[in-house]
């Protein structure tokens, strides 16, 4: 049994499959795979990522990165208070003097996370080891177990393959929205012959395809599976959204009763559709789409 079993994660996740006129006219299934309901508190891809980082930490403080609004970092401080151990959370932009933490934040500091603001020219060279030092001593977290943004490393990787395998004979093609690639390297690892993964950026820059190989070395020392990017629907770039884009998740919840979180979920959400009325799967095609928060 492993620290974070006490919490009674709810795995495997649900797999519903949902009407939707958008998909059936063309001969598509939509399915949701439901990893927002893991647990309430490390929610879908956090948990698969977390927890092999948790377990390599061995109850040593964990420090992480993140920028304000960063879901990987609300994650690892609400593990830390499960499970008892010390965060320390480095966030990407100067704190601003007398300005309250937003909420995200707030909800870090809550949880018991050290938060330890750093310029962005600093927090862009984050991974080499003389500025990673001196962030360690700034922060005052020497002896901590480093876990990378948004949690991808080649632990969290080999976690995410689970997810993979949850879905094996399931669907033809499982999407996944990805921020630092991490999800989509595992899932791929995991989904099994003549299955495709498919990953939708909410970043813009067209780097994230050269990540995912990389980690996907790191992890199981090569490529794996069948994976692809459509990076047509970051909407600008991380954090940003449109009125188009909130219209259309209003729309998808009022229609599926299912919460669709913007920054992630609501673009993944938006590309299927408009993938699948351009034509882009097959009649008959079983399409999952991984609901990570």
């Amino acid at each position: 049994m492993t620290s974070a079993d006490i919490l009674t994660p709810r795995l495997p996740s649900p797999l519903d499959e949902v009407t939707d006129d958008r998909f059936a006219r063309h001969g598509v299934r939509l399915l949701l795979k439901r990893d927002d309901l893991i647990h309430p508190d490390l929610i879908g891809n956090k948990w698969r990522k977390l927890v092999p980082n948790i377990e390599a930490a061995a109850g040593r403080p964990v420090l992480t990165f993140g920028g304000a609004y960063s879901n990987h970092l609300r994650a690892t401080a609400a593990a830390g208070r499960l499970l008892g151990f010390p965060t320390t959370g480095v966030v990407r932009g100067e704190e601003l003097a007398g300005r309250p933490l937003n909420p995200s934040l707030a909800r870090c500091a809550a949880d018991g996370m050290r938060l330890h603001f750093v310029d962005r020219p600093a927090y862009r060279r984050k991974a080499e080891p003389e500025v990673l030092a001196a962030l360690l001593r700034a922060a005052g977290a020497e002896d901590a177990y480093v876990v990378p943004e948004g949690g991808s490393n080649a632990a969290a990787v080999r976690g995410c393959r689970a997810l993979g395998e949850e879905l094996r004979g399931r669907a033809d093609v499982v999407a996944v929205a990805c921020g630092t690639g991490g999800t989509l390297a595992g899932l791929a690892a995991g989904l099994g012959p003549d299955r495709r993964a498919l990953g939708v950026p909410v970043l813009k820059g067209g780097f994230l395809a050269g990540e995912i190989a990389r980690l996907q070395v790191e992890a199981f020392g090569g490529r794996r599976g069948q994976w692809s990017l459509d990076e047509r629907f970051h909407f600008g770039g991380y954090g940003r959204t449109t009125p188009e884009l909130h219209a259309f998740a209003e729309d998808f919840e009022d229609r599926h009763g299912v919460r669709v979180e913007r920054l992630y979920v609501a673009k993944l959400l938006y590309g299927l559709v408009t993938m699948a009325q351009q034509g882009a799967f097959g009649r008959g095609t079983a399409v999952a789409a991984v609901i990570t928060a």
